[in-house]
């Protein structure tokens, strides 16, 4: 097996499950890491015994001695990270959301394109072990084929506490989590043409939307809604799970709480427990998100070494990012907003 070193940047709230994961990918190392703030670098370097600590990205790589780096900064430093990566030939993984506007994003899959190095969004949740589950019984045929489908995020957990800074953006809940849950609906419905989106604020002590309900028309004929939330008080907090709901032709498929996947069709109906492993280093309820930042890391270095295209290339990923820009046009506008003049 090949060997890999990587570099990150950005020693940040979730960059922590970032290196967990990196050690658990076989033939991974971190052997390089930076932030501007000294103190979470040398947290995040004495917890992972990573010697080479830098505040300068710059420096980083005039140093070198890694084969990728792996971006987790906030969104208005990925196009200067990337595009740094991009003139040195180091293959880059960089966080969501990709770009503040899908033309930075465009320009940094251009950058990429022309090194001809790889480029990978950090969009996990596909990943989840339920969400690879709903995906699996979809493929087998299980209900036919879908026509219909409902992808659902709705909690009243406090996410401020950790990420003080998801309060003070214009944006919120569709950049930082809708934007999950619309990959979530491509990866499963396919792509899409058109949106409509309407979206609210609850909480008065932040400055962007904390809850989003979005209508997709997809390429191949099904609809599907997209809600999420930061409102919503329950009985039992369902943090951080989605929950999927479809209806296909030959029999419908339900991913409830719990981790609970129930197919019924002319067979009868058939439950699943699909929960996510909890790994050494993960806690709850946070372990179906950690699990998956460990696959998708996983499949990145598989990718590298085999040289193929991850399924979220950052090519990929601008359909993601462009839902996004339409939810919001669309929110803004109460019109419909058509996917193909986005991405033109």
């Amino acid at each position: 097996m090949m060997e890999l070193r990587g570099a990150l940047v950005g020693c940040g709230f979730f960059a922590v499950n970032q290196m967990h994961g990196w050690y658990d990918v076989k033939g991974v190392s971190v052997v390089a890491i930076c932030d501007h703030d000294p103190e979470r670098l040398k947290l995040v370097g004495d917890q992972f015994g990573v010697e080479r600590r830098y505040t300068d990205a710059a420096q980083m790589f005039a140093d070198g001695g890694f084969d990728f780096v792996d971006i987790a900064t906030t969104v208005n430093s990925h196009r200067a990270l990337v595009e740094l990566a991009a003139s040195q030939k180091v293959p880059a993984i960089c966080q969501k959301p990709f770009a503040p506007t899908l033309a930075d994003a465009k320009a940094m899959v251009a950058a990429c394109d022309i090194a001809g190095i790889p480029l990978m969004i950090h969009e996990n949740f596909r990943w989840q072990t339920s969400i690879q589950a709903v995906r699996k019984a979809l493929d087998s045929g299980a209900i036919g084929t879908p026509f219909w489908g409902r992808f659902s995020f709705r909690s009243g957990y406090d996410v401020f506490s950790g990420q003080p800074y998801l309060a003070e953006g214009k944006r919120f809940i569709i950049e930082d989590l809708g934007i999950h849950t619309l990959d979530i609906a491509r990866y499963i419905l396919g792509d899409v043409t058109s949106l409509s989106a309407r979206t609210k604020r609850v909480n008065p002590k932040i400055r962007g939307e904390d809850v989003a309900t979005i209508l997709l028309d997809h390429d191949n004929g099904a609809t599907s809604i997209v809600d999420v939330s930061y409102a919503t008080r329950q009985s039992v907090e369902p943090f951080p799970e989605t929950l999927i709901e479809l209806d296909g032709t030959q029999g419908s498929l339900r991913l409830s709480q719990g981790y609970e996947l129930q197919v019924t069709n002319g067979e009868g109906t058939t439950t699943t427990d699909v929960a996510p492993i909890l790994l050494p280093w993960a806690s709850r309820p946070w372990h179906n998100i950690q699990e998956s930042v460990f696959a998708i890391q996983q499949h990145w270095a598989d990718c590298l070494r085999r040289q193929e295209e991850t399924c979220t290339s950052g090519a990929d990923n601008l359909k993601t990012l462009a839902l996004v820009e339409a939810a919001y046009e669309s929110a803004a506008s109460k019109a419909t907003v058509e996917i193909g003049t986005l991405l033109k």
